[in-house]
């Protein structure tokens, strides 16, 4: 890794990162700030550490906020009451959350906010849909 990397754990458990092994390899550690360890390892390469390894929003953040998986939930439900409802005329692949089950899961909560949103033009959407244009 280059000299000043700085490691975090997305994922769901604590054995992402090796940090029994970066402990070994280590020459040194240190805590720079809270939830930022400094690992220097032979050579002076520093790797810093956030969070201890562990899942970042949840170690170093506010974890999920409720108004975040509310509609985590909400998509899963209806996307689950989807596949009960259609199943059978599937493939057995993997399919993306159909639009309309986003959509409605937006439109609700922001409505659930108190926020009106606008119908997007057509050129809107036609731009939205290409790559080409944008970052």
């Amino acid at each position: 890794m280059k000299d000043g990397a700085i490691v975090a754990n997305s994922g769901h458990f604590n054995v992402e990162i090796d940090i029994p092994a970066l402990e070994r390899l280590a020459k040194s550690h240190r805590e720079v700030r809270p939830f930022v360890e400094e690992y220097t390892l032979p050579g002076g390469v520093r790797i810093n550490l956030l969070g201890e390894g562990r899942l970042i929003n949840l170690a170093a953040a506010e974890g999920h906020p409720a108004m975040v998986m509310d509609m985590s939930f909400a998509n899963q439900s209806l996307s689950v009451h989807h596949l009960v409802r259609a199943g059978k005329t599937l493939e057995k692949k993997v399919y993306p959350v159909p639009k309309e089950i986003d959509e409605e899961i937006a439109r609700l909560k922001l409505a659930s906010m108190g926020v009106d949103i606008d119908k997007l033009s057509v050129a809107q959407k036609r731009y939205l849909e290409d790559w080409k244009e944008g970052t």
